[in-house]
């Protein structure tokens, strides 16, 4: 049976995410049958609401995915203790495989996505652009690490494979996510004009000035829909950008003037220590006044893309 005429059915974990929700929507755009995992339903698609750390509650609603051919691994628990977070996300792939198994599904291929965390470049490495798929890992913990672990544990007796795509920092227009660098933008925006001030880059000289690169959500679900079928990508990981680079000091300046707000020179902050847990405006404007376990998430990733993008070739 050809690779054409087999049935796909995807299971896409974490589809209420930037990277699981383009997936989702790019296979479905495909023909393939698709079911999304999430902790609620996803519109437009046949959902399973469930909390990956926990087993039994896993097994149960993967009882209704018996037929998954193929795993897109995109479920984060993010955790600011890399050994907790390592731990956590290991164990919910974890759950999830065992999960299907018990099922009886007919799995292929599981699709996972990694990053450039996995070359140590949250710890302040100087990662070397362009990156390889061959450098060297960090030592642990590190969540990518764990996630693998799970993988070739039971990947060595399984009669399915996995392939890694490795993305720089993701950009999407999923609404609602919070870790969706717009959103950072559109927050740190507000949180500047409501206190009349420039809307200055809070982060370093450098960062500001250095080429950096992003992967397109969209890019990376059609990518993910090929690593799932070839049959050279069985056991492999890629690195998967746009190809195009930019520089904050002229996005920075772009997005600012759309929004209507002056800039000035950068001035280094860590926004999730900043900005979540009281009213710095003296307003009580829509911006100042949202939940900080809704923002937090957000200031976070903005932190890690503003501080840690990793640079391009210049």
């Amino acid at each position: 049976m050809t690779a054409r005429t087999e049935k796909r059915v995807a299971l896409v974990a974490g589809a209420s995410g930037i990277i699981g929700h383009a997936t989702a929507f790019e296979l479905k755009r495909q023909r393939w049958s698709v079911r999304a995992l999430a902790r609620r339903p996803i519109a437009g698609l046949r959902s399973i609401a469930a909390d990956l750390t926990d087993a039994e509650a896993t097994a149960a609603g993967l009882k209704q995915a018996a037929d998954t051919t193929h795993v897109f691994y995109a479920a984060l628990s993010p955790d600011p203790d890399l050994s907790i977070e390592a731990e956590r996300n290991g164990r919910m792939l974890g759950n999830l495989l065992d999960g299907l198994e018990a099922a009886g599904a007919p799995l292929r291929r599981v699709v996972i996505y990694q990053g450039f965390k996995i070359y140590g470049i949250h710890l302040g490495a100087k990662v070397r652009t362009p990156a390889r798929e061959s450098d060297p890992p960090h030592m642990p913990p590190n969540i990518y690490l764990a996630q693998e672990a799970q993988l070739k544990a039971r990947g060595e007796e399984a009669r399915w494979d996995y392939v890694a795509l490795r993305p720089d920092v993701v950009v999407g227009d999923i609404h609602g996510n919070p870790m969706n660098i717009a959103l950072v933008v559109g927050v740190f925006a507000e949180l500047s004009r409501a206190l009349r001030i420039p809307m200055r880059f809070p982060g370093t000289d450098k960062a500001y000035r250095q080429l950096v690169q992003f992967t397109d959500a969209r890019l990376l679900a059609r990518a993910s829909g090929w690593a799932a079928t070839s049959d050279k990508a069985g056991g492999e990981a890629f690195n998967v950008t746009n190809g195009d680079v930019f520089r904050w000091e002229r996005m920075w300046e772009d997005a600012a003037r759309h929004l209507g707000l002056e800039t000035a020179p950068p001035i280094p902050l860590t926004l999730a220590a900043t900005w979540p847990t009281r009213d710095h405006c003296g307003t009580r404007s829509r911006s100042s006044t949202a939940s900080s376990s809704r923002i937090l998430p957000s200031l976070s990733a903005g932190d890690s893309a503003i501080s840690s993008s990793t640079p391009s070739p210049t």
